[in-house]
Formats: structure tokens, sequence, C-alpha cells
């Protein structure tokens, strides 16, 4: 058995894919989901992590509710979990975050870990704060931390109004998928790569404390583009509607991963190409 594992965020899309994979090897797992613990209340937050007396945790939560200033506040709370490296037990070996690249500013070239901060909404603002506090409340604590920045994540169970699975359901019905005006890319990473990332980076004793990693194909793909995939691995016609999707204020003709650093520091690269990955989901039903 590799320890216990403590994996917030449990009951979301990369969160389930994560568990899966560390129950399959061997780890305990405590998982928390929105039903077991309001991780805005950091009492009730602080207790459930002492109670999980975790070896390794892996902070996947995320809000992104922002309707309201409570719901902002709440999602801030969430996504910058303050409370976590002062609850964590003695033998606590490693804290796991998933960033996200929208932590990034917009730029042509592939984004490495060196690129500036300078988020892209709201969603991306809280994830920034985020991964610089865990930096430095780790630090203080003496805690290794790593903070790997996901690429645009998709695969099986994902959120059905994201983009892969309007697709997919799009080719099964007919139904027509709205585009944006504007030309929008992104580096598209298979969920089982994603998580592969998370278990190496966990168990990396050698990797520097604080290091952020990116986590990313190096390759960025149309909408335009990852529909005709979609066509070609479904066999079926996709009816898209250009200029019909108001777009999204992360959107952006270049978003990419430099994907040297995780080569490097954890040993991993994308096991799994766009065409396997929707063929994959496709066939998950």
């Amino acid at each position: 058995m590799n320890g216990r594992a403590l994996v917030t965020g449990a009951g979301g899309f990369v969160g389930r894919h994560l568990v899966a994979r560390l129950r399959a090897d061997g780890w305990a797992v405590t998982g928390l989901t929105r039903a077991d613990v309001d991780l805005a209340d950091p009492v009730a937050a602080a207790a459930a992590v002492r109670a999980a007396d975790p070896d390794v945790v892996f902070s996947l939560a995320a809000g992104r509710a922002k309707a309201t200033p409570a719901e902002r506040a709440a999602t801030v709370a969430v996504n910058t979990s303050p409370w976590l490296v002062d609850a964590l037990p003695g033998r606590c070996r490693a804290v796991v975050r998933l960033g996200s690249s929208t932590e990034y500013a917009a730029g042509r070239a592939p984004l490495a870990e060196d690129a500036p901060l300078r988020p892209r909404g709201f969603f991306g603002a809280t994830k920034a704060a985020g991964s610089l506090l865990l930096q430095a409340a780790a630090a203080e604590r003496g805690v290794r931390a790593a903070v790997l920045r996901a690429f645009q994540v998709y695969g099986p169970g994902d959120h059905p109004t994201r983009l892969v699975p309007v697709v997919l359901a799009a080719a099964r019905t007919g139904a027509t998928v709205p585009l944006p005006a504007g030309v929008s890319r992104r580096d598209w990473v298979w969920v089982g790569d994603v998580v592969d990332a998370c278990v190496r980076a966990a168990l990396a004793d050698d990797l520097p404390p604080g290091a952020v990693v990116n986590v990313g194909t190096g390759v960025q793909t149309s909408v335009e583009e990852l529909v005709a995939v979609a066509e070609r691995v479904t066999g079926r016609p996709v009816a898209t509607a250009p200029g019909a999707h108001p777009g999204r204020d992360w959107d952006t003709a270049d978003w990419v991963c430099d994907p040297r650093a995780a080569r490097e520091l954890l040993g991993w690269t994308p096991a799994v190409g766009l065409e396997e990955g929707l063929a994959r989901t496709w066939a998950a039903g």
C-alpha cells in the first residue's frame, strides 16, 4: 500500500478519475465532496483534513460560482483553501494542487512555468491566488507542495455543458453545436494523463518544494479542428453554428503548453492523443 491519500474535490471530473487510480494503485483514499463537507467553512474543512490523517493530499476542489457576492466569497474560499496546510498532520509528506492554465496571461508562444501570472477571469484569479498561498504556507511549515497547472482536460464523465461532451452528444443526436465567432484554440489533455501527473508529483520526493509544473500536450487544436476529429472518430457528421456561442473570457487564438518541465521533473509525457482520447470518450458513452 502506498499510504493514506486525501482527495478534495473527489466528486468532480478529475477527482473521480484520480480516486479510481489511487485505489487501483493500493492507496487508502479519503475523498471529500460537497456532500461531505463545506470547504468554504474553514473550521469544518480543517476538521475533515485532520480526520483523514493523510500522507499525501491532492487538492482538486474548485468553485466557479460568481453570480452573487456570497457565491464569489465561497469560490474564493474553496479555490484558495488557506486553512489546508495548517490542518495537515506531521506525517503528511506532500500536497499536490491541481491548478489551471487560466492562471497565466495569454501568449502566442507555448506557456512555460515562468509565464506571467495574469489570470483570465475570476476563476483564474482565484486559482492563481490559491497556488501562491499554498506555496507560501507549505514553505513555512516545511511541507513539500507542487502546483500542476493543467490545460484543457477532457475525457469520460466531464460536465455535459463543456465542449467535448457537447460535440459528442451532437454526434449522437444530430443537434447543432454553437461555436464562437473568433478563433479559439486549446491544448487538450486526456484526463488519465492529468491523473498520472498528479500521482507522479505526489511520489516525486526529489521534486523541488513549491514546484510549478504545467500539464499539457504542447499541441493546440481549434474548436473547428476538434469537431472534425470528432466526426472522424464517431463516423457521424456534427452540425455547427459559427458565431452562435458568445465565447468565454478565457478564449484565445493561442493557448498551448510547454510540457518540457513535466518531462524533466516528473518523467511525464502525455500517453493519449486527441483522436484516441475522443474515441475513448465516445466509447464510454
